[in-house]
């Protein structure tokens, strides 16, 4: 039952538990007093009304009717409520009429609640002695009236502390019900967010914890609706950049590898021509052996372009560090004014091909980022191996400049973007840090050796 109670459920149960407790104990101790309570009242009664009776029948022989004084005495003092005086003879048996009992009271304790605080009365026998012939006045305890005050203080207690109780209740409830309200909003906003609709949000409100909550949710709803839209940003130019790359490739391959290719055959026809006659021209021969050299070495160097924007040419033959050397040197060459420095750490081992890919373009990207952007006149490039918890081993690529940097609020170019999100698919993180001193793009990848 309690595993299937709500945490508001919970709460005010434990609410109501704690103030029956509070008021059972209080109701307790109560009736745990009644019973000393009434014994000493019961004493300081029959103390005073044996004090009162000796001093009285001290002179009873003087009087000139003592049977007649005693028995007017015990009449008298059988009127007093808290105690009964009966005259009883040597034999111990009653010379006055009992007392009769009073009215029925609707408000009288019950039964089990005079027998608990006061199950036997106290009765005092007084001797006396009138003319030689013994006798006694027996005082007995009727403290009805005293148990009767104190039940009626429990009933009263138990009355109104039940009132106080239900009034704290419900008020605690309310509170509690206007703290905890935000729970539910929070529980809409989750199952929102969890169907994609990454613009819901939640009115801070309740607890100041709960508050917090809200702001936070409020705050990763924003940010996840920000990578969705920038993942589908970046999967539209995904798509139109390998658009654009395909009709590039499609118009380089037709404007020139097709000219050139109906080039050589023009030249090979005419060669074929010349061995077909009966003295070829050796000028002929030479002249077309020549454009056919010049047309092949023109094709070799499309060739070359083509696949370095397909891959980086040298990366597989020459390996990691001559492919970003090579790069750092063509960067020096078209741009003298930079300096850049690249650091490639000794204990950097194999790293693996998707690796080395990755690396260097992110070594490119930044660089390219660098000369477009940031007005930089110095560039640093630091590549290290790093062990990340858990024993990952990855390579630490770090891009330095002294350029402007970014604007505030600015955000990635799709290149970075690209990369993000390919080291994310890998595995390892990429940030950017941009301030007074420059730009650092930052990137862990994780390596072969994981």
């Amino acid at each position: 039952m309690w595993q299937n109670l709500s945490l508001r459920g919970r709460i005010n149960l434990l609410l109501a538990l704690l103030l029956a407790l509070g008021l059972a104990v209080n109701i307790g101790r109560q009736i745990a007093e009644a019973g000393p309570r009434v014994q000493a009242e019961d004493q300081s009664v029959i103390r005073l009304a044996r004090e009162f009776i000796e001093m009285i029948v001290a002179d009873l022989n003087e009087a000139p009717d003592p049977d007649a004084r005693l028995n007017q005495i015990a009449r008298d003092l059988s009127r007093l409520r808290h105690v009964s005086i009966a005259l009883h003879d040597s034999g111990g048996n009653p010379l006055t009429p009992r007392r009769l009992g009073s009215e029925v009271d609707t408000r009288a304790p019950p039964a089990w609640f005079v027998s608990l605080v006061h199950p036997e009365q106290t009765a005092v026998s007084v001797p006396v002695s009138i003319r030689g012939k013994p006798g006694s006045l027996v005082i007995t305890s009727h403290p009805d009236d005293e148990i009767a005050e104190i039940w009626d203080g429990i009933v009263t207690q138990l009355e109104v502390g039940s009132v106080i109780a239900l009034a704290l209740f419900f008020l605690m409830m309310k509170v509690v019900g206007r703290a905890l309200a935000p729970l539910q909003s929070l529980a809409d906003a989750m199952g929102k967010l969890e169907s994609g609709h990454y613009e819901a949000r939640v009115a801070p409100g309740g607890a100041p914890e709960l508050a917090a909550i809200c702001t936070r949710l409020n705050h990763l709803a924003a940010t996840l609706g920000e990578a969705v839209e920038d993942k589908r940003r970046l999967a539209e130019r995904a798509v139109s950049l390998q658009d654009i790359e395909r009709k590039e490739i499609a118009r380089e391959l037709h404007d020139e590898f097709g000219p050139y290719l109906f080039s050589l055959r023009a030249h090979a026809s005419a060669l074929a021509k010349q061995a077909d006659g009966r003295e070829p021209s050796a000028d002929a021969v030479r002249k077309h052996g020549s454009a056919m050299l010049e047309q092949i070495n023109a094709l070799q160097q499309f060739n070359r372009r083509v696949l370095e924007r397909l891959r980086p040419v040298g990366l597989a033959e020459l390996g990691l560090r001559q492919a970003l050397e090579s790069l750092s040197r063509l960067w020096r060459e078209s741009r003298p004014d930079v300096a850049i420095e690249t650091s490639i750490s000794p204990a950097l081992g194999p790293t693996g091909e998707t690796a080395d890919l990755t690396i260097y373009r992110i070594v490119q990207e930044a660089l390219t980022n660098v000369f477009r952007h940031a007005g930089a006149t110095s560039v640093s490039v630091v590549i290290e191996p790093v062990e990340q918890a858990g024993g990952r081993c990855c390579a630490r690529v770090r891009v330095s400049d002294n350029g402007r940097g970014m604007e505030p609020g600015q955000k990635l170019g799709f290149g970075l973007v690209g990369m993000r999100e390919r080291i994310l698919a890998l595995g390892g993180t990429l940030n950017v840090v941009s301030g007074e001193g420059g730009v650092t793009v930052e990137a862990l990848v994780p390596t072969a050796a994981t």
